[in-house]
């Protein structure tokens, strides 16, 4: 059986589709070309926020702190993405939780521009409820604001100076 290739759509910058796809991880883009991806922050009543460890395989920040996100898939909405990504990183269904979307930032590279939807939901949630991905990542754990901020001081937190206003009330 074929591996079964994943398609994003191509964006342009003020995030209209532009009716044309890539394949994921295919960084050949046109200037003035984006994809799109997700982070979902799950915050506890008790205002600590979920983060996962990266594992040590990850080609890039392996073994740094991150929310669960991903790539949103061809077809797919901003918000049916960050409901996939959430469950598929942590078990947890995000889709009827408070919260919703926060605001977007974009990265310029070359060959690979990309935006990024922030989304916050709030949830009591347990340790114990969580069903981490194992090739994803190495745990998991509801951190402070302050504590996710020194993870970012010591250079090994994903995004934080892009979405760190979703971290304050």
């Amino acid at each position: 059986m074929s591996e079964k290739k994943e398609f994003w759509d191509i964006y342009d910058h003020e995030k209209n589709l532009t009716g044309r796809t890539m394949k994921r991880n295919d960084w050949t883009m046109a200037d003035g070309d984006y994809y799109l991806t997700v982070l979902g922050v799950i915050r506890r009543p008790d205002g600590r926020f979920l983060i996962t460890q990266r594992v040590m395989t990850k080609s890039w920040a392996a073994g740094w702190w991150e929310v669960p996100g991903g790539g949103v898939k061809a077809g797919e909405t901003s918000f049916e993405a960050v409901c996939r990504e959430v469950f598929e990183e942590t078990g947890l269904d995000v889709s009827n939780a408070e919260g919703g979307y926060q605001f977007c930032y974009h990265r310029e590279n070359p060959g690979q521009n990309y935006i990024v939807d922030i989304y916050r939901f709030d949830m009591d949630v347990r340790e114990e409820d969580l069903v981490l991905q194992s090739d994803e990542t190495l745990g998991g754990k509801f951190a402070t604001a302050n504590e996710i901020e020194e993870l970012d001081r010591q250079g090994i937190f994903l995004h934080y100076q892009s979405i760190k206003r979703v971290f304050e009330k």
